[in-house]
């Protein structure tokens, strides 16, 4: 997907007028209908209950189809149905140019709920989308009959102990940066979390529990699928090099030699070793002043490590969530405990398909002890 947003302005119409907003969104013209409008907080509440992930996706998303929009002659807000499935169709059959291949059926299911949602967001009635979904059915029919890659979901790689151990045994942990980089892998992994999850973590998000001492540390952790804190007991590994209590307090301790005792937890390093140095981009600061780092900053700390050792795969910060299901599930621990310890809704498709992995890895399969 291109990464760079059209900047598409919408056509004026006798009914609507535009506000120029980083959402490219609308406002009906008060005189039309009074109450058809919403204030800028309001719209900035409803922008707030979608994951920033998803948000950017959906910012992009909307830009390409006002941009679509304005070269073929339709009203891009309020959109018509037809107007809706005509933008699927035409995606169904474009190509893109970084993969030479049409967007999968799941990433124009995702297109589909981006032109609601800021529809929604902008406080105009969002249009109906039967026929956009009928559109990406039989795509996803096509596409399936003929066994096409692209219609599967691409999954990352599970970063299960034994993956993390070779990856971890090339980072220098003598090292702030190496530090950081270890309780990155190892506390990710026990915590089963998401990327964004990691980057919302503070200093004082990870604690001793109170009521029972020696048995590791806790983690407060913001679960932002299910939009719910969660207390997360990590408890200490049987292997030194693998054990994240002993990386996180290692960590923490060399956080503290540096003075930092609060703020973000997972902090840029540089080259040199400084902490949290500014970072700017013509002659401007961005990123977070106080240094704490992005999604994709974690994510870069799990693909480089499995770069540097070797791994095939597809290695992100999602590795580290499933291969905490992958191997818990392997070890015969409780599927219930395992979701909700991993922060996963109950009933979860995503979690019931780790089941189901596992379930063909080890005794379960049916296969195992037939006489084959």
């Amino acid at each position: 997907m291109n990464d760079e947003v059209v900047d598409g302005e919408l056509v004026e119409d006798d009914r609507l007028h535009v506000v120029r907003h980083d959402t490219a969104l609308i406002r009906p013209d008060a005189a039309d209908d009074p109450d058809a409008w919403l204030p800028d907080e309001v719209r900035e509440d409803i922008e707030a209950g979608i994951a920033d992930s998803t948000d950017k996706a959906y910012k992009r998303d909307f830009a390409e189809y006002v941009a679509w929009c304005q070269t073929v002659g339709r009203r891009a807000v309020p959109a018509a149905p037809q107007t809706v499935s005509h933008y699927i169709s035409h995606l169904t059959r474009t190509p893109r140019e970084r993969t030479g291949r049409p967007y999968s059926p799941s990433t124009m299911e995702r297109v589909i709920a981006s032109i609601r949602t800021m529809h929604s967001a902008a406080g105009v009635q969002p249009p109906e989308t039967k026929g956009a979904r009928k559109v990406v059915a039989g795509y996803r029919r096509r596409l399936s009959e003929a066994d096409a890659g692209h219609a599967r979901a691409r999954k990352t790689s599970p970063a299960v102990p034994a993956v993390l151990k070779k990856a971890l045994s090339v980072v220098d942990r003598a090292t702030l940066k190496g530090k950081r980089d270890a309780a990155i892998l190892l506390l990710g992994f026990a915590c089963a979390a998401r990327a964004v999850e990691l980057t919302l973590l503070n200093v004082g998000s990870v604690t001793e529990p109170a009521e029972v001492e020696g048995v590791g540390v806790r983690v407060r952790i913001y679960r932002k699928k299910i939009k719910e804190w969660q207390n997360v007991t990590v408890k200490y590994g049987s292997q030194p090099e693998t054990c994240p209590v002993r990386a996180v307090r290692t960590y923490l301790d060399a956080l503290a030699v540096e003075g930092h005792t609060s703020g973000p937890l997972f902090v840029r390093v540089d080259r040199w070793g400084y902490l949290a140095p500014p970072s700017y981009r013509g002659g401007e600061q961005v990123g977070d002043p106080d240094g704490r780092l992005t999604t994709d900053a974690i994510s870069d700390v799990v693909e480089l490590s499995m770069a540097a050792v070797g791994m095939s795969g597809r290695w992100r910060s999602h590795s580290l969530r499933r291969g905490f299901a992958t191997a818990a599930l392997l070890a015969k621990a409780d599927p219930i405990h395992t979701s909700r310890h991993g922060g996963w809704a109950d009933g979860s498709k995503a979690f019931q398909g780790y089941v189901e992995e596992a379930d063909g890895l080890d005794e379960r399969n049916p296969l195992t002890g037939i006489g084959l």
